[in-house]
Protein backbone atom coordinates (compact mmCIF):
# COMPACT_ATOMS: atom_id res chain seq x y z
CA UNK A 1 0.00 0.00 0.00
CA UNK A 2 2.50 2.44 0.97
CA UNK A 3 4.44 1.49 -2.70
CA UNK A 4 0.89 2.36 -4.29
CA UNK A 5 0.84 5.80 -2.13
CA UNK A 6 4.40 6.65 -3.10
CA UNK A 7 3.88 6.70 -6.54
CA UNK A 8 -0.20 8.67 -6.26
CA UNK A 9 2.14 10.95 -4.36
CA UNK A 10 5.00 11.19 -6.98
CA UNK A 11 2.22 12.00 -9.66
CA UNK A 12 0.41 14.76 -7.69
CA UNK A 13 4.02 16.41 -7.03
CA UNK A 14 4.42 16.35 -11.15
CA UNK A 15 0.56 17.88 -11.46
CA UNK A 16 0.42 20.18 -9.11
CA UNK A 17 3.71 22.29 -9.85
CA UNK A 18 2.67 21.50 -13.65
CA UNK A 19 -0.84 22.29 -13.53
CA UNK A 20 -1.23 26.18 -13.50
CA UNK A 21 1.63 27.13 -16.27
CA UNK A 22 -0.45 24.01 -18.29
CA UNK A 23 -3.82 25.69 -18.30
CA UNK A 24 -1.79 29.15 -19.28
CA UNK A 25 0.86 27.62 -21.82
CA UNK A 26 -1.07 24.91 -23.40
CA UNK A 27 -5.35 25.77 -22.85
CA UNK A 28 -4.15 29.72 -23.23
CA UNK A 29 -6.36 30.00 -20.02
CA UNK A 30 -6.37 33.77 -18.43
CA UNK A 31 -5.91 33.92 -14.59
CA UNK A 32 -9.68 34.61 -14.24
CA UNK A 33 -10.77 31.36 -16.12
CA UNK A 34 -7.98 28.96 -14.07
CA UNK A 35 -9.21 30.60 -10.88
CA UNK A 36 -12.32 29.59 -11.41
CA UNK A 37 -11.31 26.04 -13.00
CA UNK A 38 -8.82 25.11 -9.25
CA UNK A 39 -11.91 26.83 -7.09
CA UNK A 40 -14.60 24.87 -8.65
CA UNK A 41 -12.10 21.83 -8.35
CA UNK A 42 -11.79 22.21 -5.00
CA UNK A 43 -15.56 22.90 -4.37
CA UNK A 44 -16.20 19.73 -6.15
CA UNK A 45 -13.61 17.64 -3.69
CA UNK A 46 -15.25 18.79 -0.80
CA UNK A 47 -17.55 16.16 -2.14
CA UNK A 48 -15.41 13.53 -2.56
CA UNK A 49 -14.42 12.26 1.07
CA UNK A 50 -18.37 11.82 2.08
CA UNK A 51 -19.73 10.30 -0.67
CA UNK A 52 -16.69 8.13 -0.54
CA UNK A 53 -16.96 6.98 3.50
CA UNK A 54 -20.65 6.29 2.34
CA UNK A 55 -19.74 3.97 -0.40
CA UNK A 56 -17.11 2.32 1.85
CA UNK A 57 -19.96 1.45 4.21
CA UNK A 58 -21.62 -1.16 1.25
CA UNK A 59 -18.33 -1.95 -1.07
CA UNK A 60 -15.03 -3.05 -0.81
CA UNK A 61 -12.75 -0.21 -0.06
CA UNK A 62 -10.01 -2.12 -2.45
CA UNK A 63 -12.63 -1.97 -5.20
CA UNK A 64 -13.11 1.75 -4.66
CA UNK A 65 -9.96 2.80 -4.44
CA UNK A 66 -8.96 1.33 -7.42
CA UNK A 67 -12.21 2.95 -9.03
CA UNK A 68 -10.95 6.05 -7.60
CA UNK A 69 -7.50 6.11 -9.52
CA UNK A 70 -9.06 5.23 -12.86
CA UNK A 71 -11.53 8.39 -12.31
CA UNK A 72 -8.44 10.36 -12.06
CA UNK A 73 -7.12 8.66 -14.72
CA UNK A 74 -10.10 9.67 -17.02
CA UNK A 75 -10.14 12.81 -16.42
CA UNK A 76 -6.42 13.82 -17.00
CA UNK A 77 -7.50 11.94 -20.30
CA UNK A 78 -9.92 14.35 -21.06
CA UNK A 79 -7.49 17.67 -20.13
CA UNK A 80 -5.11 15.96 -22.90
CA UNK A 81 -7.73 15.47 -25.33
CA UNK A 82 -9.25 18.78 -25.38
CA UNK A 83 -8.06 22.40 -24.27
CA UNK A 84 -11.95 23.95 -24.18
CA UNK A 85 -13.26 25.08 -21.00
CA UNK A 86 -16.38 23.30 -21.50
CA UNK A 87 -14.09 20.25 -21.34
CA UNK A 88 -11.68 21.23 -18.58
CA UNK A 89 -14.06 22.19 -16.03
CA UNK A 90 -15.84 19.42 -15.39
CA UNK A 91 -12.56 17.26 -15.88
CA UNK A 92 -10.67 19.45 -13.41
CA UNK A 93 -13.91 18.87 -10.77
CA UNK A 94 -13.38 15.08 -11.36
CA UNK A 95 -9.82 15.07 -10.78
CA UNK A 96 -10.44 16.82 -7.74
CA UNK A 97 -13.11 14.97 -6.71
CA UNK A 98 -11.54 11.59 -7.08
CA UNK A 99 -8.53 12.75 -5.22
CA UNK A 100 -10.01 13.49 -2.10
CA UNK A 101 -12.14 10.19 -2.50
CA UNK A 102 -8.80 8.18 -2.78
CA UNK A 103 -7.80 10.24 0.25
CA UNK A 104 -10.45 9.05 2.36
CA UNK A 105 -10.57 5.48 1.12
CA UNK A 106 -6.81 5.35 1.70
CA UNK A 107 -7.30 6.51 5.25
CA UNK A 108 -10.31 3.56 6.14
CA UNK A 109 -7.82 1.46 4.55
CA UNK A 110 -4.98 1.76 7.00
CA UNK A 111 -7.34 2.37 9.79
CA UNK A 112 -8.36 -1.33 9.05
CA UNK A 113 -4.99 -3.30 7.87
CA UNK A 114 -3.24 -1.14 10.79
CA UNK A 115 -4.96 -1.51 14.05
CA UNK A 116 -3.43 -0.02 16.79
CA UNK A 117 -0.33 0.81 14.97
CA UNK A 118 -2.31 3.23 12.71
CA UNK A 119 -0.36 6.33 14.15
CA UNK A 120 2.97 4.88 12.93
CA UNK A 121 1.25 4.01 9.48
CA UNK A 122 0.43 7.33 9.27
CA UNK A 123 4.06 9.00 9.88
CA UNK A 124 5.21 6.27 7.49
CA UNK A 125 2.75 7.41 5.04
CA UNK A 126 3.37 10.77 5.79
CA UNK A 127 7.33 10.73 4.99
CA UNK A 128 7.05 8.36 2.00
CA UNK A 129 4.03 10.74 0.88
CA UNK A 130 6.26 13.90 1.14
CA UNK A 131 9.44 12.44 -0.49
CA UNK A 132 7.11 11.00 -3.53
CA UNK A 133 5.62 14.89 -4.03
CA UNK A 134 9.29 16.16 -3.77
CA UNK A 135 10.23 13.65 -6.31
CA UNK A 136 7.45 14.26 -7.88
CA UNK A 137 8.16 18.26 -8.10
CA UNK A 138 11.93 17.44 -9.47
CA UNK A 139 10.55 15.52 -12.50
CA UNK A 140 7.92 18.38 -12.97
CA UNK A 141 11.08 20.98 -13.12
CA UNK A 142 12.41 19.07 -15.63
CA UNK A 143 9.47 19.11 -18.24
CA UNK A 144 9.21 23.23 -17.22
CA UNK A 145 13.12 23.64 -18.21
CA UNK A 146 12.03 22.88 -21.77
CA UNK A 147 8.50 25.01 -21.29
CA UNK A 148 6.97 23.65 -24.72
CA UNK A 149 3.30 22.33 -24.83
CA UNK A 150 4.60 18.56 -25.83
CA UNK A 151 6.74 18.77 -22.61
CA UNK A 152 3.95 19.66 -20.37
CA UNK A 153 1.46 17.21 -22.22
CA UNK A 154 4.03 14.70 -21.41
CA UNK A 155 4.04 15.66 -17.44
CA UNK A 156 0.33 15.07 -17.48
CA UNK A 157 1.24 11.49 -18.82
CA UNK A 158 3.27 10.82 -16.13
CA UNK A 159 1.20 11.59 -13.84
CA UNK A 160 -1.79 9.35 -15.42
CA UNK A 161 0.69 6.25 -16.07
CA UNK A 162 0.88 6.85 -11.79
CA UNK A 163 -2.86 6.01 -11.47
CA UNK A 164 -2.26 3.13 -13.82
CA UNK A 165 0.12 1.63 -11.82
CA UNK A 166 -1.34 2.56 -8.34
CA UNK A 167 -4.64 0.67 -9.55
CA UNK A 168 -2.55 -2.68 -10.32
CA UNK A 169 -0.61 -2.14 -6.73
CA UNK A 170 -3.82 -1.76 -4.82
CA UNK A 171 -5.20 -4.55 -6.78
CA UNK A 172 -2.77 -6.84 -5.41
CA UNK A 173 -3.03 -6.01 -1.84
CA UNK A 174 -4.07 -9.21 -0.14
CA UNK A 175 -5.76 -7.71 2.42
CA UNK A 176 -8.53 -5.23 1.80
CA UNK A 177 -10.81 -3.49 4.20
CA UNK A 178 -14.50 -4.42 4.73
CA UNK A 179 -17.42 -2.73 5.09
CA UNK A 180 -17.42 -1.90 8.90
CA UNK A 181 -20.62 -0.15 8.66
CA UNK A 182 -22.13 -3.83 7.80
CA UNK A 183 -20.41 -5.93 10.66
CA UNK A 184 -23.11 -5.23 13.00
CA UNK A 185 -25.38 -8.15 13.55
CA UNK A 186 -28.30 -8.22 11.44
CA UNK A 187 -30.36 -9.40 14.35
CA UNK A 188 -29.26 -6.67 17.25
CA UNK A 189 -32.08 -4.08 16.38
CA UNK A 190 -31.30 -2.34 19.46
CA UNK A 191 -28.15 -1.16 18.25
CA UNK A 192 -28.71 1.06 14.75
CA UNK A 193 -25.85 2.41 13.03
CA UNK A 194 -24.19 5.82 13.95
CA UNK A 195 -25.18 8.64 11.34
CA UNK A 196 -22.23 11.63 12.20
CA UNK A 197 -24.18 14.05 10.78
CA UNK A 198 -26.41 13.77 13.84
CA UNK A 199 -23.28 13.60 16.03
CA UNK A 200 -22.77 16.80 17.55
CA UNK A 201 -19.53 15.69 19.03
CA UNK A 202 -18.19 14.36 15.77
CA UNK A 203 -19.17 17.44 13.68
CA UNK A 204 -17.72 19.89 16.10
CA UNK A 205 -14.44 18.52 15.89
CA UNK A 206 -14.75 18.03 11.82
CA UNK A 207 -15.47 22.07 12.26
CA UNK A 208 -12.61 22.95 14.47
CA UNK A 209 -10.38 21.00 12.06
CA UNK A 210 -10.96 22.74 9.71
CA UNK A 211 -8.74 25.35 11.21
CA UNK A 212 -6.32 22.91 12.29
CA UNK A 213 -4.94 22.42 8.75
CA UNK A 214 -4.52 26.00 8.04
CA UNK A 215 -0.95 25.07 8.01
CA UNK A 216 -1.03 23.79 4.42
CA UNK A 217 -2.17 27.34 3.21
CA UNK A 218 0.15 29.19 5.08
CA UNK A 219 3.40 26.93 3.79
CA UNK A 220 2.12 26.91 -0.15
CA UNK A 221 0.19 30.75 -0.22
CA UNK A 222 1.05 32.86 2.55
CA UNK A 223 4.81 32.48 3.01
CA UNK A 224 5.61 33.34 -0.69
CA UNK A 225 3.27 36.27 -1.02
CA UNK A 226 4.67 37.49 2.40
CA UNK A 227 7.97 37.50 1.20
CA UNK A 228 7.12 38.75 -2.05
CA UNK A 229 5.22 41.84 -1.30
CA UNK A 230 6.03 42.69 2.19
CA UNK A 231 9.39 41.74 3.00
CA UNK A 232 13.29 42.64 1.04
CA UNK A 233 14.21 38.75 1.60
CA UNK A 234 14.92 37.43 -1.65
CA UNK A 235 12.45 35.92 -3.83
CA UNK A 236 14.91 32.84 -4.49
CA UNK A 237 14.27 31.96 -1.12
CA UNK A 238 10.74 30.68 -1.86
CA UNK A 239 11.67 27.36 -2.95
CA UNK A 240 13.72 26.55 0.02
CA UNK A 241 10.36 26.69 2.10
CA UNK A 242 9.44 23.33 0.33
CA UNK A 243 11.97 21.91 0.79
CA UNK A 244 12.54 22.77 4.44
CA UNK A 245 9.18 21.43 5.13
CA UNK A 246 9.91 18.46 3.25
CA UNK A 247 13.43 17.95 4.94
CA UNK A 248 11.84 17.68 8.24
CA UNK A 249 8.74 15.73 7.86
CA UNK A 250 11.14 12.82 6.85
CA UNK A 251 13.53 13.50 9.40
CA UNK A 252 11.22 13.87 12.55
CA UNK A 253 7.34 12.57 11.30
CA UNK A 254 8.73 9.16 13.21
CA UNK A 255 9.41 10.70 16.18
CA UNK A 256 6.39 12.49 16.74
CA UNK A 257 4.09 9.53 15.90
CA UNK A 258 5.97 7.54 18.85
CA UNK A 259 5.05 9.95 20.98
CA UNK A 260 1.36 10.45 20.18
CA UNK A 261 0.16 6.49 20.02
CA UNK A 262 -3.12 7.15 22.27
CA UNK A 263 -6.10 9.35 21.56
CA UNK A 264 -5.27 11.61 25.07
CA UNK A 265 -2.10 12.12 23.25
CA UNK A 266 -4.15 13.33 20.49
CA UNK A 267 -5.40 16.15 21.85
CA UNK A 268 -2.05 17.50 23.75
CA UNK A 269 -0.72 17.48 19.90
CA UNK A 270 -4.41 19.82 19.45
CA UNK A 271 -2.81 22.15 21.87
CA UNK A 272 0.79 22.19 20.84
CA UNK A 273 -0.52 22.59 17.58
CA UNK A 274 -1.92 26.26 18.04
CA UNK A 275 0.82 27.18 20.17
CA UNK A 276 3.20 26.55 17.13
CA UNK A 277 1.19 28.02 14.62
CA UNK A 278 1.12 31.17 17.43
CA UNK A 279 4.55 31.67 17.29
CA UNK A 280 4.78 31.04 13.15
CA UNK A 281 2.01 33.95 12.19
CA UNK A 282 4.26 36.15 15.10
CA UNK A 283 8.00 35.23 13.08
CA UNK A 284 5.81 35.89 9.92
CA UNK A 285 4.56 39.43 11.08
CA UNK A 286 7.73 40.54 12.15
CA UNK A 287 10.00 39.70 9.08
CA UNK A 288 9.22 42.76 7.54
CA UNK A 289 11.15 44.88 10.57
CA UNK A 290 14.45 43.81 9.37
CA UNK A 291 16.66 43.61 6.95
CA UNK A 292 17.31 41.37 4.00
CA UNK A 293 19.13 38.58 5.94
CA UNK A 294 17.32 38.66 8.85
CA UNK A 295 13.52 38.75 7.51
CA UNK A 296 14.98 35.75 5.28
CA UNK A 297 16.24 34.02 8.20
CA UNK A 298 13.31 34.86 10.35
CA UNK A 299 10.98 33.46 7.23
CA UNK A 300 13.18 30.37 7.47
CA UNK A 301 12.28 29.91 11.17
CA UNK A 302 8.72 30.51 10.57
CA UNK A 303 8.78 27.80 7.94
CA UNK A 304 10.23 25.15 10.68
CA UNK A 305 7.55 25.73 13.21
CA UNK A 306 5.26 25.70 10.42
CA UNK A 307 6.30 21.80 9.72
CA UNK A 308 6.29 20.88 13.31
CA UNK A 309 2.81 22.40 13.62
CA UNK A 310 1.78 19.66 10.33
CA UNK A 311 3.41 16.70 12.09
CA UNK A 312 1.37 17.86 14.98
CA UNK A 313 -1.54 18.08 13.44
CA UNK A 314 -1.37 15.13 11.12
CA UNK A 315 -0.71 12.70 13.69
CA UNK A 316 -3.78 14.09 15.76
CA UNK A 317 -6.43 14.69 13.21
CA UNK A 318 -5.30 11.14 12.21
CA UNK A 319 -5.88 9.55 15.30
CA UNK A 320 -8.63 11.80 16.68
CA UNK A 321 -11.08 11.33 13.56
CA UNK A 322 -10.45 7.48 13.96
CA UNK A 323 -11.03 7.27 17.84
CA UNK A 324 -13.89 9.57 17.85
CA UNK A 325 -15.66 7.18 15.32
CA UNK A 326 -17.80 4.38 16.22
CA UNK A 327 -16.32 1.18 14.69
CA UNK A 328 -19.46 0.28 13.18
CA UNK A 329 -19.89 3.39 11.13
CA UNK A 330 -16.05 4.02 10.95
CA UNK A 331 -16.35 4.60 6.89
CA UNK A 332 -19.21 7.68 7.18
CA UNK A 333 -17.46 9.29 9.62
CA UNK A 334 -13.87 9.38 8.20
CA UNK A 335 -15.72 10.35 5.16
CA UNK A 336 -17.43 13.46 7.16
CA UNK A 337 -13.82 13.96 9.03
CA UNK A 338 -12.30 14.16 5.23
CA UNK A 339 -14.06 17.41 4.67
CA UNK A 340 -11.86 19.58 7.06
CA UNK A 341 -8.91 19.34 4.45
CA UNK A 342 -10.88 19.59 1.55
CA UNK A 343 -12.71 22.95 2.95
CA UNK A 344 -9.43 24.37 3.99
CA UNK A 345 -7.77 23.88 0.63
CA UNK A 346 -10.83 25.86 -1.05
CA UNK A 347 -11.51 28.55 1.35
CA UNK A 348 -7.79 28.89 3.03
CA UNK A 349 -5.67 30.92 0.26
CA UNK A 350 -9.07 33.07 0.48
CA UNK A 351 -8.64 33.45 3.83
CA UNK A 352 -5.33 34.45 4.07
CA UNK A 353 -5.10 36.57 0.88
CA UNK A 354 -8.48 38.55 1.52
CA UNK A 355 -8.12 38.82 4.85
CA UNK A 356 -5.10 38.24 6.61
CA UNK A 357 -2.66 39.63 4.23
CA UNK A 358 -4.95 42.89 3.90
CA UNK A 359 -4.54 43.60 7.47
CA UNK A 360 -1.05 43.44 7.65
CA UNK A 361 1.22 42.36 10.78
CA UNK A 362 -1.96 42.83 12.48
CA UNK A 363 -3.75 40.20 10.55
CA UNK A 364 -1.24 37.51 11.17
CA UNK A 365 -1.00 37.97 14.99
CA UNK A 366 -4.92 37.67 14.99
CA UNK A 367 -4.55 34.23 12.78
CA UNK A 368 -2.31 32.79 15.09
CA UNK A 369 -4.36 33.88 18.06
CA UNK A 370 -7.52 33.01 16.65
CA UNK A 371 -6.04 29.56 15.88
CA UNK A 372 -4.74 28.99 19.39
CA UNK A 373 -7.91 29.53 21.35
CA UNK A 374 -9.88 26.91 19.00
CA UNK A 375 -7.18 24.27 19.22
CA UNK A 376 -7.84 24.36 22.87
CA UNK A 377 -11.50 24.57 22.33
CA UNK A 378 -11.08 21.42 20.16
CA UNK A 379 -8.27 19.84 22.99
CA UNK A 380 -11.52 20.03 25.41
CA UNK A 381 -14.13 18.97 23.19
CA UNK A 382 -12.81 15.86 22.54
CA UNK A 383 -11.37 15.02 25.51
CA UNK A 384 -15.02 15.27 26.59
CA UNK A 385 -16.19 12.97 24.07
CA UNK A 386 -13.61 10.54 24.49
CA UNK A 387 -15.23 10.04 28.44
CA UNK A 388 -18.00 9.48 27.48
CA UNK A 389 -17.12 6.77 25.15
CA UNK A 390 -14.45 4.90 27.60
CA UNK A 391 -13.77 5.34 31.24
CA UNK A 392 -11.33 8.08 31.82
CA UNK A 393 -9.64 5.72 34.32
CA UNK A 394 -8.75 3.17 31.57
CA UNK A 395 -7.28 5.86 29.69
CA UNK A 396 -3.38 6.77 29.57
CA UNK A 397 -2.44 9.59 31.39
CA UNK A 398 -1.28 12.99 29.11
CA UNK A 399 2.52 12.62 28.99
Amino acid sequence: MLGAQFLDRTGTGVWSAAEVLYFTVVARLDARSIGLLIGIGAAAGILGSPVAGRLAARHSVRALLIGCHLLRLVALCAMLASTRFAVLLPAVALAFFGDRSAKTLEMLFAADVAGPERTTYQALFRSVANTGFAIGAGIAAIGLAFGTRDAYRTLILLDAFSFVVCALLVRRIRKTSGAPARATSQTDDAAPIANPWRDPGYLTFVFLDIFMTTDDAILSVGLPLWLITRTSAPHALVPAFLALNTALVVTLQMRISAATKTPRHATTAVACYGLIIFACCGCIALAPEFGTVLAALTLLVATGLQTLAELMRSVSSWELAVALAPDEARPAYLGVAGMSQSIQKSAGPLLLTSVVMVAGPVGWIALGGTIAGLSFLQRRSCLRKLDRRTPRESLPAIA
